[in-house]
């Protein structure tokens, strides 16, 4: 019997390759010749780095950059152990966690910068790495990438010719694009965009309007954002030739997700694909008969493209049933059922708090998947069905 062990990050528990393990050990209990595949997986978003690092013997690399406020940051971002991938997630660079609320709600979408994301790329083609795995969740600002673009050279100009300042705002000046600038390195490379949503750069379902609010956007806040993310959008497409405005993904991460793709010539995708793809999950899938998944919380909103989804979607076109084993089943998880998920359980044992739990979750986890598998014995049992 060949079974994929195919979790992703416990949030704030436990890491998708010690989820692996403790599965793997349950299984073992109770199948001594069951061949078994560990490919921790992630969804693009928190976890990923650590996820993709972790399962190719990579290493955490830092790098000095600028925050979303201006200041100077020290950010993490991913070398995957191929020697030619980068992974860097936008929340560790400019993220909306990064900005303090208190004593001050320092959030402003109108001044927040993509620089330091420049920065980071900068950092990795230095290094040598030419492919690139870029998370974009989770970001503070609505600059349409703008930052990101001066950090490489490329030169964002108003009509006297003086180089835009830091934000979104800023953008209303926007006069003409100079690429003769941008660091001759970004044409080697790869670079692929985990982008989970579909909204268009500007309008009523675009970056301003949908996802300023979140970071501190006013309502004449958004229509002055919205505005200036339209004079980007057409001088783009006068200087660049790159027609942004509607492309769907373009409005996500405050227009970064379509500054990427102008600039850089990236490829938006869902990031649970992207992840699959660099792991050859599907390679993986080839024979077996079982895949167990499983994340923190599976409850309805696992379905919007989240990791056990993405595999039990992959899974299900070769009719190979999935059990998720989660930490917790929220609200109206069923529906998971209806995605490719035949079963799914959770690992507390007991009435037990959130702290115990994640402190015993290796545990919990390897003695649950004992008890899936012998719930699977008894189902060959009583329905002649092989398990092993």
């Amino acid at each position: 019997m060949k079974i994929v062990i195919a979790p992703q990050t416990f949030k704030g528990s436990i890491s998708a390759l010690e989820v692996a393990n403790a599965m793997r050990d349950g299984i073992e209990l109770e199948l001594e010749d069951a061949q078994l595949e560990l490919v921790p997986v992630a969804d693009g978003g928190d976890g990923t780095l650590e996820t993709l690092v972790e399962i190719s013997n990579g290493e955490i690399k830092t790098a000095r950059v600028t925050g979303p406020l201006g200041g100077p940051h020290t950010a993490e971002w991913g070398a995957m152990g191929d020697g030619r991938t980068a992974v860097i997630e936008m929340a560790r660079i400019a993220g909306l966690a990064l900005v303090p609320v208190e004593p001050i709600d320092r959030r402003d979408p109108l001044t927040a910068t993509t620089y330091g994301l420049g920065e980071a790329i900068k950092a990795a083609l230095d290094d040598g790495y030419r492919r690139f795995i870029i998370g974009i969740g989770g970001s503070a600002t609505n600059d349409a990438g703008a930052g990101m673009a001066q950090a490489l050279g490329i030169h964002l100009r108003d009509g006297d010719g003086n180089e835009l300042p830091y934000g979104g705002a800023a953008l209303a000046d926007l006069d003409s694009i100079d690429l003769s600038g941008l660091d001759p390195r970004a044409s080697e490379c790869e670079i692929m965009v985990a982008c989970d949503v579909n909204n268009p750069l500007t309008g009523p379902e675009g970056a301003s309007a949908i996802f300023g609010p979140q970071k501190g956007a006013t309502p004449e806040m958004v229509d002055q954002l919205d505005a200036a993310l339209e004079k980007f959008a057409a001088v783009v497409k006068r200087d660049v030739g790159a027609d942004i405005r509607d492309m769907m993904g373009a409005g996500a991460a405050g227009g970064l997700g379509g500054g990427m793709v102008a600039f850089l010539g990236a490829e938006l995708a869902p990031g649970v694909d992207i992840v699959l793809d660099t792991v050859e999950f599907d390679k993986h899938l080839e024979g077996a008969d079982l895949v167990l998944t499983g994340e923190g919380a599976l409850d309805s909103q696992t379905v919007y493209n989240k990791a056990p989804i993405g595999v039990s979607r992959r899974a299900s076109q070769r009719g190979i049933p999935v059990i998720a084993i989660a930490g917790t089943l929220g609200d109206h998880y069923h529906i998971v059922h209806e995605h490719g998920i035949s079963a799914a359980t959770s690992i507390p044992n007991g009435p037990m708090t959130l702290e115990s739990a994640s402190e015993h979750a290796a545990y919990l986890i390897t003695d649950v998947t004992r008890q899936v598998i012998r719930m699977l014995k008894v189902g060959g049992q009583v329905f002649g069905q092989k398990t092993k």
